[in-house]
């Protein structure tokens, strides 16, 4: 027995210690670490517990059967972050380049489905080639096992894609149906064809980080959500977001104690936001004013900027905040904008997160781009999202919601549980300079001064139809509150609101607008 022992330790030292120290060295000289080192940094100290680490794959031919590594290029176990289990799996570039065949397919296919029959988050710590060539189609039909566990996860376990390296051809898809997308600024890429065979097709020339960089994803394409100079900023913030979420669609975000005061008054909001509704400012300022100490976790920051969906803490409870950027294009609803914000909306929903909606909105996008481009269907993507949400929904109205865009932010006519407003709001199906010009426009037209006339109408329309209490008085808002006690009342409302059920129709799933 003691010589079995003394086998089996120096087996398990052979599997810890990796390939050869040259391998080691060559992960490191490209400023990445090793996929062990990266499971230590997202997992609590001394808590990662391994599966399979003596695997070994079966493959024959190609010189596969004369280098068997144990583990075959991919680490999968469970651990704790901040003492809640994490399922975890991450790639050994080291062994084959982090390429999938059977074997390494199958240690991921296992770990999901713990992950999935525990109720508890999966990381997956990606650096890998793609599919193992020499094992062919097995290696392929290895992704169709990981894809049909991704989309059985989703809304079921938080399922969170660590980039730290590349990612190409159909690998890259299981990322795209995971919660959420990490990069880390030039050592990792996402795309499905490299730039050899876009220049071979189309002439054109681009690098790595050019076609699906870190940065190209996380402002063009929305492909990642977040993107990060280092690997140990990135892993902070993925154990940094996993605090904001439940273990499972049955469970509530954990809640912590808070010494912010639920009634503080938040008497910086006046001077905050003009009341001129043609004047701009920045919603995150807003939103570090109203939430606990200010801190938030901000998604997409970089992508569709005129619409913010951020998770934080209000009262110590989680939320998610959907709000209009009036820094950027005025805080209009676009194309981007609306999938972005119905994808966060979808999201809090299956999480069992509260969304609060903070509207200053002057439409949607005006343009031929726009509406050849499918406005009509993806400002329909966040109109259902929050038709669908059953979880508690809190609008407040800034300053300005105009038109179609009102309805879609959660107006209470869609469902929103509460709508307040602040004294300076304005709701109409537009703004009243354009609304007298259709309204009144023989009037001005046959006027000895047309410019005068037109500012009569302006003011009379905007005096009997827009002034703050005409949506009140009609019971689409809820209460018209002072700005200061914004965070005093968003508190109180969530707390009464824990208890909401609301109850589905029976059907197998909707269809919504794609």
């Amino acid at each position: 027995m003691i010589s079995q022992i003394e086998e089996l330790a120096h087996i398990r030292q052979e599997v810890l210690a990796g390939p050869s120290a040259r391998a080691t060295a060559a992960q490191l000289a490209k400023g990445k670490l090793t996929a062990r080192e990266r499971i230590a940094l997202l997992l609590d100290e001394d808590s990662f517990c391994e599966v399979e680490p003596l695997r070994r794959h079966r493959a024959t031919g190609f010189g596969l059967e004369l280098k068997k590594p144990y583990t075959d290029g991919v680490i999968t176990g469970w651990g704790t972050v901040g003492g809640r289990t994490v399922f975890v799996y991450a790639h050994d570039f080291r062994i084959f380049g982090g390429a999938l065949g059977e074997a390494h397919a199958a240690k991921i296919h296992k770990i999901m489905d713990m992950a999935l029959n525990a109720g508890a988050p999966l990381v997956s710590l990606n650096d890998g080639a793609g599919a193992r060539i020499q094992e062919g189609v097995t290696a392929l039909a290895g992704y169709g096992g990981i894809f049909r566990r991704n989309t059985r996860a989703s809304g079921v376990i938080p399922q969170i894609s660590v980039m730290l390296g590349p990612c190409a051809g159909g690998a890259a898809y299981s990322p795209a149906l995971t919660d959420f997308v990490f990069m880390v600024r030039d050592t990792s890429q996402m795309f499905i064809t490299g730039p050899d065979v876009v220049r071979a097709v189309t002439g054109e020339e681009i690098s790595q980080n050019g076609l699906g960089g870190a940065d190209v994803h996380a402002e063009r394409s929305g492909v990642a959500h977040f993107a990060y100079d280092d690997e140990e900023s990135c892993i902070a913030e993925v154990r940094y977001l996993l605090s904001l979420l439940p273990q499972n669609n049955r469970e509530t975000p954990p809640a912590e104690s808070c010494d912010d005061p639920a009634d503080r008054r938040c008497e910086a909001l006046l001077d905050l936001v003009p009341v001129d509704g043609s004047r701009p400012y920045d919603m995150r300022k807003v939103i570090e004013e109203i939430v606990d100490h200010g801190e938030y976790l901000e998604v997409h920051e970089r992508w569709a900027t005129n619409v913010i969906c951020v998770l934080a803490r209000l009262g110590g409870r989680v939320v998610g905040i959907v709000a209009n950027q009036p820094q950027s294009l005025a805080g209009v609803l676009d194309i981007t904008a609306s999938e972005k914000a119905a994808r966060f909306v979808q999201l809090c929903d299956a999480f069992s997160i509260p969304i609060v909606t903070l509207l200053d909105v002057p439409g949607f996008l005006p343009g031929v781009d726009q509406e050849h481009g499918g406005i009509i269907r993806h400002g329909a993507k966040l109109l259902y999202a929050y038709c669908d949400a059953t979880v508690p929904r809190i609008s407040l109205i800034l300053r300005k919601a105009y038109g179609g865009a009102y309805i879609v932010m959660d107006s209470q006519s869609i469902g929103a549980d509460l709508t307040y407003a602040w004294p300076i709001n304005e709701i109409a199906v537009m703004g009243a300079e354009g609304a007298a010009n259709v309204i009144f426009r023989q009037q001005i037209a046959e006027a000895d001064d047309p410019e005068a006339k037109r500012a009569e109408l302006v003011k009379a329309y905007r005096t009997e139809l827009m002034h703050p209490y005409y949506a009140a008085e009609r019971g689409l808002v809820d209460d018209v509150i002072d700005p200061a006690q914004t965070r005093q009342v968003l508190i109180q409302s969530l707390e009464m609101l824990r208890s909401k059920h609301a109850d589905r129709p029976s059907r197998k799933h909707g269809n919504p607008p794609q």
